[in-house]
């Protein structure tokens, strides 16, 4: 083992100037629990998002802090969107618009959201997945101590270069277990003999349990819990799917023709994953599919409960801000799709929840458009640190009073497509210019596309000047470097094979 390889393990895998006037009873030097998830949209008992949804102990998160009922994503794919939230930069600022660019080599200068909390004075801690979880994304030393994450399907993470610690084991019998192959992550089932202390999110939680109830240390902490689920593939005890009885299940509600009223650019957006969908639909699963979806949200959820009595039992819950967040939405047919990667409500809506001891009243909501990429900003001013200049802007305001006037919040995919959202109205131009105008309160599914209409222009023209002015070039890609993930570190290739998957000008932005 290289001498630096043992170092790593030892800090990564081991044993473990605001506005407004807060108020008075507010705590001073609080500490952070900061509580991702992935893949979760908005079928959250608290947003109403599915009727069927079970998720008491996230409900009951909002209990106690504000929930944004109007929250989205900066970006609808794991890796820009938590890029966007760790470094408070726009994607359009940054160049981060896929899940194959790392932010420290191509952006040594920036500091994430651990490295400025580490760097003033908090110890930083955390587990699971924060940034995106293939190798390189996130180094060890933004932490005093991480865990890092493991994969419930260690059998389909061959590709050592994304995953060079996963051992890799035979495909255990039965698999797939949903009866169909659609390729990496697209399963769902219960994994045979694998008991639920066992599975990695409760791996997580458990380390972040045990940060909590043992930690002593006189300085604020700054504790991150990354759940994978419901990230696909979906995998949870059976009894979670028992939970969801199948001839019950409600499934979304589409329109036959809803692509229709589609420029161009949307068509593309639409039909590029548009397989997934028709595979489950034609197979007959869909309702398996959807069952599985929810079993997974009622996993997650369970995760955020123990978490939340880990904080409660520690002594450190009346000191603690908490922040609740998704990486973006999820599409279960809507719009014919089977993923996220899409700027509609569904995959850019998303649950928020902050709950800031002397800040926010218990069972509060705030319909007002927000954006994750706002935490970063938030929790500066929340917590006292120096501020940083950033695309975040801090939300005290609102959590101080929700009520007041806000401004419409912004979504980007790919280079040059971006979607803006108001309290009412979504407004997306896709690089080209092709837009798409939907009046959320009338039309929540967004099936009529009002651009081109004497309405649609009228709302296109006042929300157009929210639209970034300026788009950073794509950031190069991973194949641009070599990295040695026993060293953490990277070396700029002198020459590089073009990415098929990455776009090679600006002027021709595809899908990855």
């Amino acid at each position: 083992m290289r001498p630096f390889l043992s170092f790593y393990f030892a800090i990564c895998i081991f044993h473990f100037g605001a506005i407004g006037t807060p108020p008075a009873e507010s705590v001073s030097n609080p500490n952070v629990l900061f509580i991702a998830v992935d893949d979760m949209n908005d079928w959250v008992g608290c947003l109403d998002g599915h009727p069927q949804t079970q998720t008491p102990n996230i409900d009951r998160l909002a209990g106690r802090g504000m929930l944004f009922t109007n929250a989205h994503c900066p970006s609808p794919l794991c890796g820009p969107s938590r890029a966007a939230v760790m470094t408070g930069l726009r994607p359009s600022t940054t160049g981060i618009y896929g899940n194959q660019q790392w932010i420290r080599p191509n952006l040594p200068e920036v500091k994430t959201m651990p490295e400025h909390f580490k760097a003033n004075g908090y110890y930083v801690a955390g587990a699971g997945k924060i940034f995106h979880h293939t190798a390189g994304s996130n180094p060890p030393d933004q932490w005093n101590q991480f865990r890092r994450m493991t994969y419930d399907d260690p059998w389909d993470r061959e590709n050592s270069d994304n995953y060079p610690w996963t051992k890799v084991v035979p495909k255990p019998e039965g698999h797939p277990f949903s009866g169909l192959w659609m390729g990496h992550e697209g399963d769902w089932g219960a994994i045979p003999n694998l008991a639920e202390e066992d599975y990695s999110d409760a791996k997580t939680v458990g380390y972040c349990a045990e940060f909590l109830d043992t930690y002593k240390k006189d300085k604020p902490f700054f504790l991150a819990c990354g759940l994978f689920h419901p990230h696909l593939p979906w995998y949870v005890p059976q009894t979670y799917f028992e939970q969801f009885p199948l001839d019950s299940i409600e499934l979304p509600v589409l329109k036959e023709n809803d692509l229709d009223d589609l420029p161009p650019e949307a068509m593309k957006m639409a039909k590029a994953f548009a397989a997934y969908y028709a595979t489950i639909k034609d197979s007959g699963k869909y309702r398996e599919a959807v069952r599985a979806y929810l079993a997974n949200i009622a996993f997650a959820d369970a995760q955020v409960g123990r978490l939340l009595d880990a904080l409660d039992e520690s002594g450190h819950a009346e000191n603690t801000i908490i922040v609740f967040w998704s990486d973006h939405g999820w599409h279960l047919g809507e719009k014919q799709r089977w993923l996220k990667a899409a700027l509609w409500e569904r995959t850019t809506r998303v649950p928020f929840i902050i709950a800031a001891p002397g800040f926010t009243k218990p069972g509060s909501t705030s319909i007002r458009p927000v954006n994750l990429i706002d935490i970063y900003a938030t929790l500066n001013e929340l917590c006292g640190l120096p501020e940083k200049s950033l695309d975040s802007e801090s939300l005290v305001p609102l959590l101080l009073d929700s009520g007041r006037e806000w401004h419409p919040t912004l979504t980007t995919f790919k280079y040059g497509n971006h979607s803006i959202r108001s309290e009412r109205f979504r407004y997306t131009r896709y690089y080209g210019g092709d837009e798409e105008v939907y009046d959320l309160q009338r039309d929540p599914n967004e099936w009529s596309n009002l651009a081109g209409t004497e309405r649609g222009n009228q709302i296109a023209a006042e929300l157009a000047s929210f639209i970034p002015t300026s788009n950073a070039d794509d950031l190069p890609s991973k194949g641009a470097f070599d990295f040695d993930p026993d060293f953490y570190s990277w070396t700029r290739k002198t020459s590089v094979e073009p990415d098929p998957l990455k776009p090679q000008s600006a002027a021709s932005p595809v899908l990855q």
